[in-house]
């Protein structure tokens, strides 16, 4: 379908990499299964092997490498900054980053905590399974510049999501912003200037790491 935020990107001069790491639904059943109670761990090796296929084209400037997501790719966003140094910068949109605060917090409560982990958050056990999941279990590897936008109006990703992993950067002096985007929902695209504001804010932080 056609994708106003990445044609933005296109437009602005980036090449857009974006593909269907394991957990996506277009290669079957069984693909999309393969998260399951794992997510975001292989999905982290899918998208860096994409990248290292574009970079083998040998038209892309590496010392340029920018990465952003929302919702579940703002979940892998703060999950590959926290796992590699090899971008400039980085854009996490509406991401969940603590999985028992998400699981307690988010308006799809019922649904996250029983299909997405084996165990409830204080059952025994299961903290070790929430945290190893959580990308703020890795804050401490971070050192990709990393703005944060989020709805104020979004139950989906709560916005105090975003304010952990932006304060816990701030803690760890890890240049950051965070950008709240007043009124807007989880579906920040659902009105075009709010889909406006996230696609300048997005650029303006990658080109002040050009």
């Amino acid at each position: 379908r056609f994708a106003p935020e990445t044609q933005l990107y296109a437009s602005a001069g980036y090449v857009v990499l974006y593909v269907n790491p394991r957990g996506s639904t277009s290669y079957g059943s069984a693909f999309a299964n393969e998260i399951h109670h794992n997510y975001p761990n292989q999905d982290y090796d899918d998208l860096m092997t994409s990248v290292d296929a574009v970079i083998d084209k040998r038209y892309i400037d590496t010392n340029r490498l920018y990465v952003t997501g929302g919702s579940g790719g703002g979940v892998l966003t703060a999950w590959i900054v926290c796992h590699t140094e090899r971008f400039t910068a980085a854009v996490v949109a509406k991401p969940g980053i603590n999985w028992t605060s998400f699981v307690l917090t988010s308006d799809a409560y019922p649904f996250f905590a029983g299909y997405w982990f084996p165990q409830l958050p204080w059952e025994e056990g299961a903290q070790a399974h929430y945290w190893k999941r959580s990308p703020l279990a890795y804050v401490g590897n971070v050192t990709t510049p990393t703005m944060l936008i989020t709805g104020e109006s979004d139950y989906r990703t709560p916005i105090s999501e975003t304010e952990q992993y932006y304060q816990a950067l701030k803690l760890r002096r890890v240049d950051t912003a965070m950008v709240r985007i007043p009124g807007a929902s989880h579906g920040i695209n659902m009105r075009p200037s709010q889909m406006i504001a996230q696609v300048l804010n997005t650029l303006a932080w990658f080109e002040r790491y050009q």
